[in-house]
């Protein structure tokens, strides 16, 4: 092996051993018997062959943040903002391509002192003409059932992840998605229902930060930062499949089941 080649070697394995480094592999140390040694010849002059010192990965990278955060909730602190004042740093909001398509911004409305808030994903085409968030058909049905848990409408929070209404109703993509959710967060703040149920697949991943689907989570209570959150079946679903309505209503059973013994306990 000539010196270029040697020297070719080293730099590549120092360039994995960063690599290695930077995934959680603390070092490679090379011991005296592992260096490969060339034979000289009459030829060519050797350089010593040094093993590469122990790399330290670099301290601008976080290791266990390398692959994005898989699983862990937006942290939700104490507020002293108003909804007021969350509208305001909305404005007429340009801030993803939603805004092109949209006639109005659908904010969260109903009781901020409520117990109970609804999230959904985003507005559809009634919502956009309204500026109301759940008032066509899904919102006719979702009104229903808040009534059969012995509730009003007007007692409680319904809100969507996203306020502009996507094109022809598709989910809101990803980037989409996260330009809007710090306001629903802040929403939250500012109210601190003791309870949310979030409506629907894409909603529940969006506020959850989950992978798993809503026909695993659903009906099971998750923990969002001091907040119980129900994730059961879009109303709009329900409108498609009203076979699945029996299994909304028993997650709707136990939202209220809690907040009867909350309520009593206070």
């Amino acid at each position: 092996m000539s010196s270029s080649e040697l020297k070719d070697l080293i730099s590549k394995t120092k360039k994995q051993l960063l690599h290695l480094q930077v995934l959680g592999v603390e070092g490679i140390q090379l011991t005296e018997a592992e260096v490969p040694v060339a034979k000289p010849s009459s030829k060519q002059v050797v350089e010593p062959l040094v093993a590469p010192a122990r790399v330290q990965p670099p301290t601008s990278v976080s290791v266990d943040r390398l692959f994005g955060d898989f699983g862990k909730s937006d942290k939700i602190e104490n507020s002293s903002e108003t909804f007021e004042d969350v509208h305001r740093d909305i404005g007429d909001c340009t801030r993803c391509s939603l805004h092109l398509g949209r006639t109005n911004i659908c904010h969260t409305e109903g009781n901020r002192q409520a117990r109970l808030m609804f999230v959904g994903e985003a507005p559809g085409a009634d919502e956009d003409a309204q500026a109301r968030p759940f008032v066509g058909r899904a919102g006719q049905l979702l009104t229903k059932i808040i009534e059969a848990i012995g509730l009003k409408r007007e007692e409680v929070l319904i809100g969507n992840v996203n306020r502009c209404r996507p094109p022809g109703n598709r989910a809101p993509m990803p980037d989409e998605a996260a330009m809007c959710k710090p306001f629903l967060l802040r929403e939250i703040a500012v109210a601190r229902p003791e309870v949310i149920v979030v409506l629907g697949n894409t909603a529940m991943k969006n506020l959850l930060n989950t992978r798993e689907g809503i026909t695993r989570l659903r009906g099971i209570f998750q923990e969002y930062n001091g907040i119980k959150v129900m994730p059961t079946f879009h109303p709009a679903y329900l409108l498609r499949d009203p076979s699945k309505k029996r299994e909304t209503w028993e997650d709707l059973k136990k939202v209220r089941d809690y907040l009867d013994s909350t309520a009593k306990n206070k």
